[in-house]
């Protein structure tokens, strides 16, 4: 697992089947979605994100913030979660 910083620094997975939790406070308070990409990657995001064929991307307007990475799920396309 690495662990990215930004705000504070995470010390645990995003609330998702298999991971541990991250407490919502832990955040950045402008994140309002996160999700994971298919190689892994968990991002945060101030607007709803759109989908690619690997992951997710920034809506054109909003933040954006890669906060860690985990092991690749098999359903990316189901991460999406609103905070």
């Amino acid at each position: 697992m690495i662990l990215l910083d930004f705000d504070t620094k995470i010390t645990a997975f995003m609330k998702y089947p298999g991971s541990n939790h991250i407490p919502p406070e832990k955040l950045p308070g402008w994140v309002r979605w996160i999700a994971q990409d298919a190689d892994g990657a968990w991002w945060a995001f101030e607007v709803e994100p759109l989908q690619f064929h690997k992951g997710w991307y920034e809506n054109e307007i909003g933040r954006s913030k890669r906060i860690l990475t985990d092991e690749p799920p098999q359903n990316w396309q189901q991460t999406l979660q609103k905070i």
